[in-house]
């Protein structure tokens, strides 16, 4: 009974360690602010109520250990191992996503478009505000000398200057949609480096693109700005 029921305490430690360090995960995502960059503030409730349910499975794993008559197999004790470690690693090495990587894997088409039935005055509006309002009203005229006051992080797009861009989630990342407004950046100064997070002030212009006219941000005023603690849109 020595050895063989030791063992069977080792193997339910395993199997408590590693639900106790993917509920540390969780909530140290949550207590941290990491989850703004993955997730939805609406979601963050189940990721708090995950870690807690890991942490209590952990607790009774160890309690039932002792009464438990079964051994992992070395295959199942390696894998506990492996995700024992990944656990490790996230709480170590949090991940840093890069939204304009992120946004040039991804289409860039709206679904399910939502109404406009109420309009800001084009000072209050946000960046995406302004893309659904140009996606329903795309005639340049109507908006040229608009003010706009809209924060973003830049977006390089093949073939055209970087735009001003927001990341629109349902859920999290894996359904994030990138928005941008294409800007007529100051002549005379570099071009603002992919990733980085600016505010503009300045008017709606209209320029030709593509055989068309496209509206435009015009700004008379660029300065970069923290990332926001919740970047994503919904």
């Amino acid at each position: 009974m020595g050895e063989p029921g030791a063992a069977v305490k080792r193997d339910g430690a395993l199997r408590a360690l590693g639900l106790g360090l993917w509920g540390v995960v969780l909530l140290q995502s949550a207590v941290s602010g990491r989850l703004d960059l993955l997730l939805r503030a609406v979601f963050h409730p189940l990721v708090w109520g995950g870690g807690l349910v890991l942490l209590a499975l952990a607790a009774l794993e160890l309690r039932w250990s002792a009464r438990a008559n079964g051994r992992l197999a070395p295959r199942q004790r390696a894998g506990l191992l492996l995700g024992c470690a990944a656990a490790v690693a996230v709480l170590l090495l949090p991940p840093r996503p890069s939204f304009a990587d992120l946004s040039a894997n991804r289409s860039r088409e709206l679904l399910e478009e939502p109404a406009l039935n109420f309009v800001l005055p084009p000072g209050q509006r946000s960046l995406t505000e302004w893309v659904r309002l140009l996606r329903s009203e795309p005639d340049p005229k109507l908006h040229n000398g608009d003010p706009v006051r809209i924060s973003g992080f830049v977006l390089p797009v093949p073939g055209d200057r970087p735009q001003l861009a927001r990341l629109l989630v349902r859920c999290c990342l894996v359904d994030a949609t990138p928005v941008g407004l294409p800007v007529l950046w100051p002549a005379g100064q570099p071009v603002p480096k992919a990733d980085q997070w600016l505010e503009l002030r300045g008017v709606m212009a209209s320029e030709r693109f593509e055989d068309g006219l496209r509206s435009v941000v015009k700004p008379t005023l660029m300065r970069p700005i923290p990332r926001p603690e919740r970047p994503l849109e919904p």
